[in-house]
């Protein structure tokens, strides 16, 4: 198996900011699952649904209540969907199959100015840290780059000239992503002066580092969000991937294309991307022909 169950619930965290408890499930489930496969005989991802109906009736005669059997039949129905967009496998067993379905969850996102707020309360760059903190939360909502992309840079990744940085993921082509004027502007006085301030060796590669000069984790980025978002007075719940779900939303309600977003993103598909569109549909509010034949209601 190329993709590892770890491998997708990475691909959950990075895209839908699941709870740890969901993601726990995800795996436990999942786990399940895989046990069956290979106590089956099965090696790889590759099945038919009759193997993933036999995995259901085993789940019955073992008198799982039904609410675990939706939730173990959904857990698989979302890795197929993964494991196909990936090319990963050919076909999706579960389709077609009854039973609950994964219910997708809405992205939260926070307006313009609540963006405004959180990064004019990142400008004061006074220290190497804050300089760090200003240029990850400029270069995260520039980019709408997932938490763990923005983790994972390494100094060779930013060109300054082109004002672009290159991101990975596991089991994706690398992409290129252009910085804002602003977010390119913080990231590299933060290379060249507050990065320097932190480093502890010099073969260390990574871009933002911590206090030790090592690498800075993705709960450690977390916390910093959530430290600026309390003193921004943002009300939400705010977590590193809601400015990437607001950056998308953004982007749309302006003059990007789901087709453009979805490159920026690193979407497989551009179904994923949609969601999106309907979140910057509804944010603009009614169309100007809607309150114009709602204003002609009342007056007759």
């Amino acid at each position: 198996m190329h993709i590892t169950i770890e491998d997708f619930v990475r691909h959950l965290d990075d895209e839908r900011g699941l709870s740890a408890n969901t993601l726990a499930a995800y795996r436990s489930d999942l786990t399940q699952f895989k046990d069956f496969l290979n106590d089956s005989g099965h090696v790889g991802w590759g099945i038919s649904p009759r193997v993933v109906r036999a995995f259901m009736t085993d789940l019955i005669q073992r008198e799982y209540r039904q609410t675990s059997q939706a939730r173990k039949l959904a857990a698989v129905r979302a890795l197929y969907r993964y494991l196909k967009s990936i090319d990963e496998v050919t076909t999706d067993p579960t389709a077609g199959l009854g039973g609950a379905r994964v219910r997708k969850r809405r992205p939260k996102i926070i307006s313009t100015a609540d963006v405004e707020c959180l990064l004019e309360n990142a400008a004061d760059a006074t220290t190497p840290e804050r300089m760090r903190d200003r240029a990850m939360l400029e270069s995260l909502y520039a980019t709408g780059m997932r938490v763990s992309e923005l983790v994972a840079l390494d100094v060779g990744d930013f060109d300054v000239e082109s004002q672009t940085v290159v991101l990975a993921r596991h089991g994706s082509r690398k992409r290129s992503v252009r910085l804002t004027d602003r977010a390119a502007k913080a990231l590299h006085g933060y290379v060249t002066d507050g990065r320097v301030k932190l480093l502890r060796r010099v073969d260390e590669q990574a871009v933002f580092l911590n206090h030790r000069g090592s690498r800075l984790t993705r709960q450690g980025f977390w916390l910093i969000v959530k430290a600026y978002a309390r003193r921004a007075g943002i009300e939400a719940t705010i977590t590193p991937h809601t400015l990437r779900h607001s950056f998308a939303t953004h982007r749309l309600q302006g003059a990007g294309t789901v087709r453009e977003v979805q490159a920026i993103l690193g979407h497989a598909s551009p179904a994923t991307t949609k969601i999106y569109e309907d979140l910057a549909r509804e944010s603009r509010g009614p169309s100007r022909r809607g309150i114009d034949r709602t204003r002609a209601r009342k007056s007759s």
